[in-house]
């Protein structure tokens, strides 16, 4: 089991699609590949 662990605790962090940075807030319920400022639907 610890295999496993390991395994998802060496992932990298997730990048935007869109801009490249750092995914600070991971959206756990849904598996969308761009933050929060590019999702915004105002820009």
């Amino acid at each position: 089991m610890t295999g496993i662990i390991e395994f998802f605790k060496s992932l990298p962090k997730k990048k935007c699609a869109k801009c490249g940075n750092a995914m600070v807030h991971e959206k756990a319920d849904c598996y969308g590949n761009v933050c929060d400022e590019c999702d915004y639907p105002g820009r």
